[in-house]
């Protein structure tokens, strides 16, 4: 199954090739979930906060689907 990922602020550092608005393409196994992914791309867990799957906020424990576009979104701090 095909995959595209988006890494948003800190997470792009998993990633250091991936240029400014570009996602990866990646082929996955069918029952890989989100969680599966994010192992396998290197995350820190606790460093991911929102998980967007086809741009509505997903679960970790969600199964990918072919063709779906993930994005890993990191707690974002101000002040």
């Amino acid at each position: 199954m095909h995959v595209e990922v988006r890494l948003f602020a800190t997470l792009r550092r998993c990633a250091p090739a991936l240029g400014v608005g570009e996602s990866l393409k990646l082929t996955v196994d069918p029952g890989t979930t989100i969680a599966d992914l994010r192992d396998q791309l290197g995350l820190p867990p606790e460093e991911v906060r929102v998980v967007m799957r086809n741009n509505l906020q997903a679960d970790l424990n969600d199964q990918i689907g072919d063709g779906d576009r993930i994005a890993f979104v990191p707690a974002i701090a101000g002040g």
